[in-house]
């Protein structure tokens, strides 16, 4: 069974997060998720056969686990799809054990999604080339089980600032289509971004209503930058409870 945390936390109590319902799911949409929740299920199957698990393989052949440390070392990219993540620890804290974040880089952003103009900037974001939008970070228990999505702010991640319209249409480019560090957990997190569609979307959308208030509470600061904010918003998850609602 996957542990996850019973609450909804936003950043800004007055905006509230609330989770997705399966019945607001359109049926073709769900069709696919359910394709996803498959590849995950088997990338469970196969990890299980060998007592291996998600965490497990991101982590194996390192030398502990400190804080702050992207896992595997020098990150996971997809030359073709342009697709990255990495896993690490901010700190303890409570069931998590890490988190993955995940990422799309210039070139496979769509020329037509532009960064926000940020007049109150006091960062220089990456650009052109160098272009990479954070898409959502997933949550971790020490049992290698996912209980949790969340959205943060941009100097957590260091990426360019991406509206969260221009984030969400980024989100079906996101595919890890190689062996390394392991084939199931490359699987895993793709279809990850596709069953849970919904919840990364509220979160996003969420994530700007944060950004957009906090900045009218701290007029001529750059929100984005401060370090008071950090997380946007969470939704815990649970692959075997959405999959259910998803087939009622």
């Amino acid at each position: 069974m996957e542990a996850r945390q019973p609450l909804l936390t936003s950043a800004i109590a007055e905006l509230p997060l609330k989770s997705p319902e399966a019945t607001s799911v359109a049926q073709t949409a769900r069709a696919e998720m359910l394709d996803a929740a498959a590849v995950i299920a088997n990338s469970y199957r196969a990890l299980s056969k060998a007592g291996l698990n998600i965490v497990g393989e991101v982590l194996k052949g390192q030398e502990g686990f400190f804080e702050m440390n992207h896992y595997p070392e020098g990150d996971v990219f997809d030359q073709e799809t342009h697709s990255q993540y990495y896993y690490h620890a901010h700190r303890e804290s409570g069931v998590e054990h890490g988190h993955f974040h995940t990422f799309l880089r210039a070139p496979s952003i769509p020329a037509h999604l532009q960064p926000v103009s940020d007049p109150l900037a006091t960062e220089q974001w990456p650009s052109g080339d160098r272009a990479i939008a954070h898409l959502i970070a997933v949550s971790m228990d020490a049992w290698g089980y996912p209980i949790g999505l969340f959205a943060c702010n941009r100097w957590v991640t260091g990426e360019t600032w991406y509206p969260a319209s221009a984030v969400i249409q980024m989100l079906d480019s996101f595919s890890i289509d190689h062996a390394y560090p392991s084939w199931p957990v490359n699987l895993w997190l793709s279809a990850m971004l596709k069953l849970f569609r919904p919840q990364i979307e509220a979160l996003l959308n969420h994530r700007d209503q944060v950004i957009s208030a906090w900045q009218q509470s701290h007029p001529g600061e750059d929100v984005l930058e401060d370090r008071k904010l950090e997380i946007t918003g969470f939704l815990p998850i649970s692959v075997d409870d959405w999959v259910r609602a998803l087939k009622m």
